[in-house]
């Protein structure tokens, strides 16, 4: 069995498919231990620390930081026993044979999904390939090298990117940072940057990828490079990525800002479009006063054991939540096609607002928390997040969600339901206003709920009611709590 153990990105949180490492914790020639933290990565819902899956020492990195790699693609060569001596280059890379190169695996046809991949069928399990594409058997070809001798070339399958090979005496890989730009003449033998389906349409195209600057991410071509390229008059150089000259036809083009959507940014975009289109919703609105809700926070900050705690008008609003969905538990239930699941837990989302956009944490069983575990967990949630260290399965498997729109000034929405979860409110702010109080016009401190719903699931009655039933708590926390529990 051989020694060089290569570890691939896993796969980090429910249906993620890929994910940028941040930052590299250890370097080529690193002696690791075993579930040592190796590197950073930020996925679409968090950034995580991997922890190492062998002990040993590190000898090579494959991706460098800032690069966004596929679930399953190789990003640390691992050598699980040092200390048996050099490693033998024949033992670990064996030259290919004429019958083993016939069955290399490359990419199909753009956009086809092979069996054993996500979203395609999978008998037998997934299969091992270039990530994002299925297995197909034809010969492999490759572009020759330059300084290669046609005749006596190796053949190799080609890889996106290719670490350099073990050595018997260990010559560690260049480290990772800071990575030079990477064009024709790029890392790795005169290899260069680009994604499968951009090295196809260069392809089809007749570009010659080692001609061209990259304008990508660490200089990687992208797609407008090649078709740029490819538009090109015969016999001029190809283009190059330059400052964009202001004339009448491009006017403003050089105050443009162009932002790769990705992490948070492209997940939530993803899960809003999806939920948007499938999920018919409704949306209700109720103003209420919260002028004793208010009065009795300001008694609840006053006690001894609630002092070092952090208490806001979110809690209350929670706790009103969880109340009336055991009165309706409907609402806490996910539409599955051909049945409606309807759960006896409450997953707890909380809207937060981080650096690295939006992002939806829960809190796991909140229904079965006093109101001061509650306020302790709402509290830590919030500083995890801000902190950006949000695992995960923190995020996954919300059930009911609180999005508190009011923090920002406004007064409320009509938001979109998560995916799965059949009811999200969005807490307005808490304004003072004139407010009819026994038949007389009074100051009063208001907000407005806004209740977005299934209605595959809840029906207007239903949603009302268990808007109704947040409002009466929230005009009367105390009164509530004593009838309803």
């Amino acid at each position: 069995m051989s020694r060089i153990k290569e570890f691939n990105l896993p796969d980090l949180g429910e249906g993620l498919t890929e994910g940028e490492i941040l930052a590299w914790l250890v370097k080529v020639g690193d002696v690791i231990e075993l579930n040592q933290p190796i590197v950073e990565v930020e996925t679409a819902k968090a950034a995580v620390e991997i922890p190492a899956k062998w002990a040993g020492q590190v000898q090579a990195i494959f991706h460098p930081e800032g690069t966004t790699v596929e679930v399953g693609t190789p990003i640390i060569a691992i050598d699980t026993d040092p200390g048996a001596g050099p490693i033998e280059e024949p033992a670990s890379l064996p030259t290919p044979s004429a019958a083993s190169l016939a069955a290399v695996e490359v990419a199909p046809e753009e956009g086809m999904v092979e069996p054993g991949l996500i979203g395609g069928p999978a008998p037998g399990g997934r299969t091992a390939v270039l990530v994002g594409y299925g297995p197909r058997t034809t010969a492999a070809k490759r572009r020759p090298r330059k300084g290669d001798a046609p005749a006596q070339a190796k053949a190799t399958p080609a890889t996106p990117v290719q670490a350099a090979p073990v050595q018997a005496a260990p010559t560690p890989v260049a480290p990772v940072a800071p990575a030079p730009a990477v064009n024709g003449t790029g890392r790795s033998g005169g290899l260069v940057l680009a994604k499968p389906p951009v090295r196809k349409l260069a392809k089809d195209l007749g570009v010659d990828l080692t001609a061209l600057t990259g304008s990508g991410p660490l200089g990687s071509i992208t797609r407008e490079d090649v078709q740029r390229a490819a538009s090109a008059p015969a016999g001029t150089e190809p283009l190059t990525v330059a400052a964009p000259t202001t004339t009448a036809a491009s006017f403003g083009a050089d105050r443009e800002q162009r932002i790769p959507v990705k992490g948070v940014r492209k997940l939530t975009a993803e899960n809003m479009s999806r939920s948007a289109f499938t999920a018919p919703h409704v949306t209700e609105f109720l103003t209420v006063d919260v002028t004793r809700a208010m009065k009795a926070l300001d008694r609840l900050r006053e006690r001894r054991e609630w002092r070092d705690v952090r208490v806001s008008p979110l809690l209350l609003v929670a706790k009103a939540v969880l109340l009336a969905v055991k009165r309706h538990p409907m609402v806490n239930s996910t539409w599955a096609g051909d049945e409606i699941v309807v759960k006896e837990y409450v997953n707890l989302g909380i809207a937060a607002a981080t650096e690295r956009g939006l992002i939806v944490p829960n809190i796991k069983d909140a229904g079965r928390l006093s109101l001061r575990e509650l306020a302790d967990a709402m509290t830590e949630l919030v500083q995890t997040a801000k902190a950006g260290k949000t695992s995960p399965a923190d995020m996954s498997g919300g059930t009911l969600t609180i999005t508190n729109v009011g923090v920002f000034g406004v007064d409320t929405g009509t938001p979109i339901l998560p995916p799965g979860e059949s009811a999200i409110l969005a807490f307005g702010a808490v304004r003072e206003l004139p407010w009819v109080h026994k038949g007389k016009v009074k100051p009063r401190l208001v907000t407005t709920l806004g209740l977005s719903f299934d209605h595959r699931i809840i029906d207007g009655e239903l949603g009302s009611k268990f808007l109704r039933d947040i409002g009466d708590f929230l005009a009367d926390p105390e009164a509530a709590l004593l009838a309803w529990t």
